[in-house]
């Protein structure tokens, strides 16, 4: 049996929880994204956060911005992680997305976010 993706929602403040909490009461799918915090923590102490959250599985890691504490302590860690990869600028979309496939590699799974949140993405 294969070993579905893990998220892993990283964000300042109470955002990651409060990201989760939607996507699990829009879909109804539970488990399938931890929420880390950087609340209360130092750099080194959000990096132990991430590390445990992922754990020895695949995994995304989404991010709320394309800089700051959260990138750089996702960034610092999972470097080189073969199974694990990141992506900044997350948004509800690309976490619905995600949640309903997690069979793809973590390279397909983070290509599709991607393209996902971008579309999400407009103005009128």
């Amino acid at each position: 049996m294969t070993v579905p993706l893990r998220g892993v929602v990283v964000c300042h403040g109470e955002l990651a929880p409060a990201l989760v909490r939607s996507v699990e009461e829009i879909s109804g799918i539970r488990d399938a994204l931890v929420p880390i915090s950087n609340s209360g923590c130092d750099r080194s102490q959000l990096e132990d956060r991430i590390v445990a959250a992922v754990g020895d599985g695949p995994a995304v890691v989404f991010v709320d911005m394309p800089s700051g504490s959260c990138l750089l302590a996702a960034a610092r860690r999972l470097a080189g992680a073969p199974t694990a990869r990141v992506v900044t600028g997350v948004n509800l979309a690309m976490l619905l997305e995600f949640v309903f496939d997690r069979t793809l590699t973590p390279d397909q799974a983070a290509s599709r976010a991607v393209a996902t949140g971008g579309k999400a993405i407009s103005s009128r």
